[in-house]
């Protein structure tokens, strides 16, 4: 029998706290990686929050449904999953601690338990309500302008902060900043020059960098090619393209001419030749051997012409006849069969991009494994710093928040505004949280109370990231303060001597903190709003075949069958 579970706000918030227990242990620039060992025994290093949570078997529903929401945001932003978690068990406990603060038994209510959880899914909708439409305009006026703006003019793009005269070469930075948090200290410098020197290879005019970035995740899988038995270090980028398929035929040219390469789509014979194919032929023997040397002639007559314009490679997307394979040889071309889609998709998209390779080289296949997911995730990253934001109070959004209440048909939703501009950057350390807490405060909204539980929630990321230093955490908040309130009082650029405001030690990406937050209210409120948990006897989904570093070879295995 089918067990049902009521559950509660501490429940909840129990559910959580054991994620953050876990994450916890790679948190922060002194996190450590976790050891997986594998079903087949492999072992495998990551400080990855998505490959981490994701790994876990989890039988509760509801730890379930938090990771599941973990891995959609991550899948798009390619960062926060750590702090997903965190700021999410951080809203938790400032919404138990309000709820029962405010909660009394009434006659609408049968339970203390019951109020507490109808004041939490309220504040839950307050919260996500705000965030739709008003969170964008305190980051943009309380945040932004502290900050810097990337650049796309060069591998090592720069950016004028507000507040400074110095170029810095932002882009490495926030790369830096971003690889620490994946592979550590000791590969973050040499994949954050790897990644400029791969987008250097990609750069065009006449793009935007989130439709390159965009085309380049699309087409990650083979766009890079993993290699065992070598040093990180020898991990490089490659004009052209690596195609994971051996030759079907001999390789035969020695020479350093361009090789010049066909694609086909189909089959050079005919179909019929296939197995099971049923091919009704009249005129007894002598139409089978008329039909046999009209398809040879025919056969001979392509490949003398391919020879003629001087093509030496076929790329063919199906297996080729043995007859096709046998004359190619002979004329001294070379075939590969089974080509993915995606190269030739690559290889032949636009003449003004030339397509380069990634080569990530590693002691074993974890290891490779581990820095082609992170480098995958900074370009989602990137792609999100430059994709252009806007708030915008979906038709759903809105019926989530107005449940109940009766809406005018001629209401009109409300315009897309522009939030952000694209690149948007500040120091990290924390500083993007200790902004954000100070703008809430002194924003002018119909619920003080609310913009005090969404400020006191965020410090759970600096608390975090200072929990060994306390000091640390009091002088950088209080930097920060003094910082703002000189800005404010003197309404001008201030040279304020201050490395929480130097973009040195590493930038992040404020569209990805921004959605980073619109995500975690969504997931609270979701969260919130069950009433009833049933519990069924069916095996665990396996969270494993969504990771996005699914192996190559598996998906062109899949399109062979």
């Amino acid at each position: 029998m089918s067990h049902v579970e009521r559950p509660h706000l501490k429940h909840v918030l129990h559910t959580v706290s054991v994620l953050e227990a876990v994450v916890l242990r790679s948190f922060g620039p002194d996190g450590g990686q976790v050891l997986f060992t594998r079903d087949t025994g492999q072992v495998m290093l990551s400080r990855s929050g998505t490959r981490i949570l994701t790994a876990l078997r989890l039988e509760h529903p509801l730890a379930r449904m938090v990771v599941e929401c973990v891995w959609k945001h991550t899948a798009v932003t390619g960062d926060g999953s750590k702090n997903f978690i965190l700021l999410l068990a951080s809203l938790l406990r400032v919404i138990h601690t309000a709820a029962c603060k405010r909660c009394n038994v009434s006659h609408t209510y049968s339970s203390r338990e019951a109020m507490e959880n109808a004041t939490a899914r309220h504040l839950a909708d307050t919260l996500l309500a705000f965030g739709l439409e008003e969170l964008g305009d305190v980051i943009s006026t309380g945040v932004v302008p502290y900050g810097g703006v990337l650049s796309w003019e060069d591998p090592s793009a720069h950016a004028v902060p507000a507040h400074t005269n110095k170029d810095m070469h932002t882009l490495q930075k926030l790369l830096t900043a971003f690889f620490h948090t994946r592979l550590g200290h000791t590969y973050c410098d040499f994949f954050s020059r790897l990644t400029c020197e791969f987008l250097s290879c990609w750069k065009c005019e006449d793009k935007a960098p989130s439709y390159l970035l965009h085309l380049i995740d699309d087409n990650f899988s083979v766009l890079h090619t993993p290699v065992s038995g070598f040093p990180v270090s020898c991990s490089r980028v490659i004009e052209g393209q690596v195609i994971h398929r051996d030759f079907s035929t001999p390789f035969s040219w020695t020479n350093n001419q361009p090789v010049k390469a066909v694609v086909f789509s189909g089959h050079l014979h005919p179909d019929a030749h296939k197995a099971g194919a049923v091919l009704e032929l009249r005129g007894g023997e002598r139409g089978v051997l008329r039909y046999t040397s009209c398809t040879e002639r025919s056969l001979e007559c392509v490949i003398t012409t391919l020879q003629s314009l001087g093509v030496s490679l076929l790329l063919c997307a199906v297996k080729q006849s043995e007859a096709v394979l046998a004359l190619a040889g002979l004329s001294g071309m070379c075939v590969v069969d089974f080509l993915f889609h995606r190269y030739i998709h690559m290889s032949f998209h636009d003449s003004e991009i030339k397509p380069h390779s990634l080569v990530i080289c590693g002691a074993g296949e974890g290891q490779t494994d581990q820095c082609a997911c992170a480098f995958q995730d900074a370009l989602r990253m990137l792609h999100t710093t430059w994709e252009p934001m806007h708030t915008t109070a979906t038709t759903a959004a809105k019926s989530i928040l107005h449940s109940g209440k009766s809406r005018s048909p001629s209401s009109k939703p409300p315009l897309q505004k522009n939030v952000l501009n694209p690149g948007c950057v500040v120091p990290v350390g924390g500083t993007f949280e200790f902004l954000l807490h100070h703008a809430l405060l002194q924003h002018d909204t119909g619920i003080p109370a609310l913009s005090r539980l969404l400020a006191d929630a965020l410090l759970c990321v600096p608390q975090q990231i200072y929990s060994h230093s306390p000091r640390r955490y009091l002088q950088t908040q209080t930097l920060v303060t003094n910082y703002i309130e000189l800005r404010v009082g003197h309404c001008r650029k201030v040279d304020f001597k201050s490395d929480v405001f130097t973009l040195d030690s590493g930038v992040e990406s404020v569209s990805c903190k921004y959605k980073l937050i619109l995500a975690v209210l969504q997931c609270l409120s979701s969260l919130l709003r069950l009433d009833a948990v049933l519990h069924t006897h069916t095996p665990l989904h396996k969270q494993a075949c969504r990771h996005s570093s699914s192996s190559l070879e598996d998906t062109e295995e899949g399109d062979e069958d």
